[in-house]
């Protein structure tokens, strides 16, 4: 693998040395404040407001499933700290995207490295849910799912160019190919994303390169035969819905492909979807699924609410996208996968009081899913 040649010359040390401090920092934490307070844990809850009371997590017939939530991106907790947390707060699957041109070199040396980095976080995990043990914490164990793996057993990656990364993947499409492919052929990622069209406010590239990089992950997803994480976003002062209305044209375009070729479709979902009932069933219509984040919490979020709501029970899915948009009642904070029962919650309340689809329906369904939706098999 290609990798720029103007970096520093002592970059890789430091890189190593940087990442093996910031494990031997948790330790140390861990010695003199105890596993309680590096984890965060007051009274024996995860959670507490503002004047310290406790925010229950709701309670689940099924485990909790964070289908989008950055590891590599949080600062409040380490990433072995956070799946301690979520293991903690019932979360049995996540998957965590990694962006290659965003984070190779940046944050990790290659593919390979960043996969190395999780497996590490995930073994420090292990370590401190031993230490919780000890302390008469443990994770909660749901009827049923006795089979279900634990979460540490569940992590995993998905790999994709964002849309703010479109220029640079179509400047050198070879390399960012190679980098893509070092992913996808990782046993831990089970797809790609987040890829997709974006003109919100931070977005500085036309619709056309944004297309291009779009369509290319697209080929890569068919030719690993992988679901496809979406991220979507409209601009915020037109009402016209043109990123959706692009996107949905180009996965049209990609199923008159496949159609020709006589292959299945590709399985998509449109993540932390934060538009109305309308937008969304053009995509449910074409059995797209549908990511709801911390943002369906929201008091101005009842758009949000309604397409929850409607979003068809066998496409609906949970997630963070941490550590942004926590959800209420912890909306404020970073976010992180712990949280995702807040979330789970709020769509099943929603969900129960607009149609009567009840709680115990949706929380499975969310598991469900999940499982099916990146091919994990049913536990």
């Amino acid at each position: 693998m290609q990798l720029p040649n103007n970096l520093p010359d002592d970059f890789w040390e430091a890189s190593s040395a940087r990442l093996a401090e910031q494990r031997a920092a948790l330790w140390r934490m861990v010695k003199t404040q105890g596993i309680c307070a590096t984890l965060g844990i007051v009274g024996g809850a995860l959670f507490v407001d503002k004047k310290h009371r406790i925010c229950a997590i709701p309670t689940s017939p099924a485990p909790f499933v964070d289908t989008h939530g950055h590891l590599s991106c949080l600062r409040t907790h380490s990433a072995s700290v956070a799946l301690a947390r979520a293991a903690l707060a019932g979360v049995r699957v996540l998957v965590s995207p990694a962006d290659p041109l965003d984070e190779i070199p940046s944050k990790f040396a290659t593919p390979a490295a960043y996969v190395s980095w999780i497996d590490a976080q995930i073994e420090d995990a292990h370590k401190l849910l031993e230490l919780c043990a000890n302390e008469g914490l443990m994770p909660p164990t749901f009827a049923g799912y006795e089979s279900a793996p634990a979460l540490l057993d569940a992590v995993y990656v998905v790999a994709g160019v964002h849309p703010y990364g479109a220029a640079q993947y179509m400047h050198d499409k070879t390399q960012s190919r190679v980098l893509m492919q070092a992913f996808l052929t990782n046993p831990r990622c089970r797809g790609v994303g987040e890829i997709g069209i974006d003109f919100g406010p931070y977005n500085s590239l036309d619709a056309g390169v944004q297309a291009d990089a779009l369509l290319d992950q697209l080929m890569l997803a068919r030719a690993y035969e992988l679901p496809v994480e979406l991220h979507v976003r409209n601009d915020a002062q037109h009402q016209t819905k043109s990123a959706h209305n692009l996107v949905y044209e180009l996965l049209e375009q990609r199923a008159t492909q496949t159609r020709a070729q006589n292959v299945a479709p590709l399985r998509c979902e449109l993540h932390c979807f934060t538009e109305d009932a309308p937008t969304m069933q053009r995509f449910t219509d074409k059995g797209i699924y549908v990511a709801f984040g911390g943002a369906s919490s929201f008091a101005r979020s009842q758009k949000i609410r309604q397409a929850a709501a409607a979003c068809p029970e066998h496409l609906i899915l949970s997630e963070t996208d941490a550590p942004y948009m926590a959800p209420v009642p912890v909306r404020g904070r970073e976010c992180e996968s712990a949280m995702v029962g807040f979330t789970a919650g709020h769509l099943a309340r929603v969900r129960e009081e607009q149609t009567g689809i009840t709680k115990h329906s949706t929380y499975q369904a969310l598991w469900d899913n999940a499982h099916r939706f990146f091919a994990l098999g049913l536990a």
